[in-house]
Parts: C-alpha cells; structure tokens; sequence
C-alpha cells in the first residue's frame, strides 16, 4: 500500500475484513468496528456516505494496529498465530 494520493476510503464492513486480511488481528466484526466507533474518543474521522458510514484506511490501520498489539498483551487469544512452516 501506498500513501500516495487521497483518502482510502472504506465501510466498517470493509474495515473489518481488512484487519484480519492484513493480519492485524486474528478476528474483527463490522459489529465492532462500529462498537468502537461509538465508544472509543480515538476512533479516527468517520463520514456518512448515504447511509453507510466510512472512514480513511490510512488513519484507521494504525488505530487498529495499536488496539490489536495492546490486546496481545493482554490476552494469548488476541494474538495472530504464527505462519505456518513450509
């Protein structure tokens, strides 16, 4: 991924697939996307796009990169598994 250009906009659905296709944590719910949008004074920008909301990808990634390496720490079961050996 690249910085270059404007925003990468997506959904909370999106979001969520995202998180764990990047490997950023091993699970994520639009559910809770929007839980922490809702609860969480750190929550990046968020716009409404009809009624869909959405936000910036290059600012929401390393919010949830922070949330997912404290969530480690706490719990064994918040942390990626390691890759598999060839």
């Amino acid at each position: 991924m690249t910085d270059e250009g404007g925003p990468d906009m997506v959904s909370f659905r999106e979001a969520a697939r995202r998180v764990v296709a990047e490997e950023i944590a091993p699970s994520m719910t639009h559910q809770r996307v929007s839980q922490l949008c809702r609860d969480d004074p750190d929550f990046p920008p968020v716009v409404t796009v009809g009624r869909t909301r959405v936000l910036d990808w290059k600012l929401a990634r390393p919010y949830f990169q922070a949330r997912a390496a404290a969530a480690a720490q706490r719990d064994s079961r918040r942390r990626m598994p390691p890759p598999a050996a060839e």
